[in-house]
């Protein structure tokens, strides 16, 4: 005869409390019912495992016995069935974007969307690779590049300001002309959309003389070297508006030429957009982009 499982929990109730009462409102079920079950389990033992002691109920030997050995197992039963109910309460969103966006920019806003929004547990991935969405656990990738990924939403976080950027040690804001930098050591990213062959042309300078440079395949590295005076980085202020507002970084060109571009897009596949999570994280995404803006411009 197979067991009656739910009579066994019914059962480890009764024992453990030692009342059919406390036990049906433990269970939320009605008196009635928990001595069907009981009696059940005691049909498929072939022995008695309660017996009655006024209002409340006593374990025959054979129902001490076989309490001392589910006692464990049932507990651990119930423990797993509470953690993986608290576990689907909680919902995962996973955050790919760039370590440089990452680190510079969306490390230091996190607080708030967490504290927004204490039911969403986030995954936060910094990687350079674009993510295979119908492969991977990704829900949002902030990704940099043009914008143009068939099959893929693609909503631009901000058109960011290139500027040459280097610690006041090194020179001071505005005291550089756009000729004068071929003397400094120039720090490229190497990943950036915008590189000073670039920006010499659009500065309307041609070096004469053979340029001094730094490489780095991380923007962030970029920012930090500027910081620590190895020369002037080509840099958006987007990625390095905390430098630039605690004074750490300062455009040493007087009259810089104007180059603004978007290169860092929230992107999902259209379906994930359906989700409360991903849409969340979108309206935060615009919020602290606007914010962010809004600061920018006032400094101006």
């Amino acid at each position: 005869m197979q067991v009656p499982l739910r009579a066994i929990g019914v059962f480890h109730a009764v024992a453990r409390t030692g009342s059919v009462t406390r036990a049906a409102h433990e269970l939320g079920v009605t008196p009635s019912a928990v001595s069907q079950q009981v009696q059940a389990l005691e049909i498929s033992l072939g022995t008695a495992l309660i017996g009655k002691a006024g209002r409340n109920v006593v374990l025959t030997e054979a129902g001490e016995r076989y309490f001392e050995m589910i006692r464990g197992e049932v507990e651990r039963i119930t423990e797993a069935t509470q953690r993986i109910r608290g576990f689907r309460s909680v919902t995962t969103l996973t955050v790919r974007a760039t370590p440089s966006l990452a680190t510079k920019w969306l490390l230091p806003r996190l607080a708030g969307f967490i504290d927004a929004h204490p039911e969403i547990e986030l995954r936060l991935d910094g990687t350079n690779e674009p993510t295979a969405f119908q492969k991977e656990n990704v829900d949002v990738e902030i990704r940099h590049g043009t914008g143009q990924w068939p099959g893929l939403v693609a909503e631009g976080l901000v058109e960011e300001r290139f500027l040459p950027v280097c610690s006041p040690a090194l020179a001071a804001a505005g005291s550089l002309a756009a000729e004068d930098l071929p003397r400094f050591r120039l720090i490229h990213s190497v990943k950036s959309q915008v590189q000073w062959p670039y920006w010499f042309t659009c500065a309307g300078v041609t070096p004469a003389e053979r340029l001094r440079r730094l490489f780095f395949d991380r923007t962030h590295m970029a920012i930090d070297a500027a910081v620590g005076g190895l020369g002037i980085a080509l840099e958006s202020d987007l990625m390095m508006w905390a430098e630039k507002r605690d004074g750490r970084l300062i455009c040493p060109i007087a009259e810089p030429p104007r180059i603004t571009l978007v290169t860092q897009w929230a992107t999902c596949p259209p379906d994930h957009l359906r989700h409360s999570k991903v849409k969340l994280f979108f309206d935060w995404l615009r919020r602290e982009r606007d914010n962010w803006l809004a600061t920018r411009d006032a400094s101006l």
